[in-house]
Parts: structure tokens; C-alpha cells; sequence
């Protein structure tokens, strides 16, 4: 699936489906310079290359990932977010709102950080 119509449609749920696309397109509008592209079937946005953000539907949220480096980075503000995490990601439940605030800290932290950034992932510290 190379599409995000295509992806959308995919999601059982009206609201979803508006919410989801709703997430894409504000992402899209604050961050011009993202390029939205499709891998492991999910939407990732990249920058020149190196992965930013992608986001996941499941039947019960969105998965978020940042990376590690983002996952670490703001930790306590998703906990004060109520968002479950794990080591790569943290999810929004459908019922939930999103704090775009608080993805706009964590995109323009990747953007900042991996802004000439070779590779499309970070490398793992060693």
C-alpha cells in the first residue's frame, strides 16, 4: 500500500478515519518540508532522506514513533499526556485528543537534530 487514501480507508471507524487524516493533514500544513512516504505500511515522515515520524493505526489507537532519541527526549511530557509508551513509541487512543503542541516539539527536535543528518535512522549509541 503506497497510498494514503488507500490507508485511510482501511480504518473501520468514520471518526477514525477523520481523525487519522485530520493528524496527516495538520502535520502536513505546519511541516511543509516533510516529505510523506510509505514503509513497513505505514505513513513516515522523512526529511532529505532520515525519518522523522511515522504514524500507525491499530483497531484500538495510533501508534506514534519518534525514535528512541524522541522517546527519551520527552518522556515525562507524553506522561503527562496520559499516552501509554514503550521503548519506540507511545499510542493515542482513538478517544483521546491529540496534543499537537506536543507533536510539534518532537518533530521540530528530529528536524533540528537530524538536519544533515546521512542516514535514515539514528545510529545506535555503542
Amino acid at each position: 500500500m503506497q497510498d494514503l487514501k488507500e490507508y485511510i480507508a482501511t480504518i473501520e471507524n468514520d471518526a477514525n478515519k477523520e481523525k487519522f487524516s485530520e493528524l496527516i493533514r495538520t502535520i502536513q500544513t505546519e511541516f511543509p518540508q516533510l516529505q510523506l512516504i510509505f514503509k513497513w505500511n505505514q505513513p513516515i515522515f522523512s526529511y532529505k532522506g532520515t525519518f522523522i515520524i511515522s504514524f500507525n493505526k491499530t483497531k484500538k489507537h495510533i501508534a506514534v514513533s519518534p525514535e528512541v532519541a524522541g522517546m527519551k527526549k520527552f518522556f515525562k511530557k507524553i506522561e503527562d499526556c496520559g499516552y501509554e509508551q514503550r521503548k519506540s513509541t507511545f499510542t493515542i487512543k482513538w478517544e483521546e485528543p491529540v496534543n499537537y503542541s506536543l507533536l510539534y516539539e518532537i518533530i521540530r527536535f528530529n528536524l533540528d537534530e537530524k538536519k544533515d543528518y546521512p542516514t535514515f535512522w539514528r545510529k545506535a549509541k555503542g
